[in-house]
């Protein structure tokens, strides 16, 4: 049995613009369950404040805070797909030049 290196986000996706600079972006790194964890943990709190927001007529305070916490999750989830899935693309474009020559 190989021991496969444990995997880890890459640090490339951004979250949260100001203006058109993003303003944060996901930390290269970090282990990946680690990543996703937070990410579902994100992602429970976005849905309880909108769920929040859905009752507050007075205020849009849960509804920004759910927005915020979705675009961190939403960065989170990019980035481990983009470490998921960058063997399989880089398999795919090894095939596609092998196919050409």
């Amino acid at each position: 049995m190989t021991n496969q290196p444990e995997l880890k986000t890459i640090g490339l996706t951004p979250a949260i613009y100001c203006g058109d600079q993003p303003l944060f972006h996901v930390t290269r790194d970090v282990p990946l369950g680690d990543a996703l964890s937070m990410a579902s943990d994100f992602l429970f709190l976005a849905k309880t404040l909108t769920e929040d927001a859905a009752y507050a007529k007075d205020t849009d305070r849960h509804a920004w805070a759910a927005h915020y916490l979705t675009s961190m999750s939403k960065a989170l989830v990019d980035d481990a797909v983009k470490v998921l899935t960058r063997d399989r693309d880089s398999l795919s474009g090894s095939k596609r030049a092998e196919a050409k020559a």
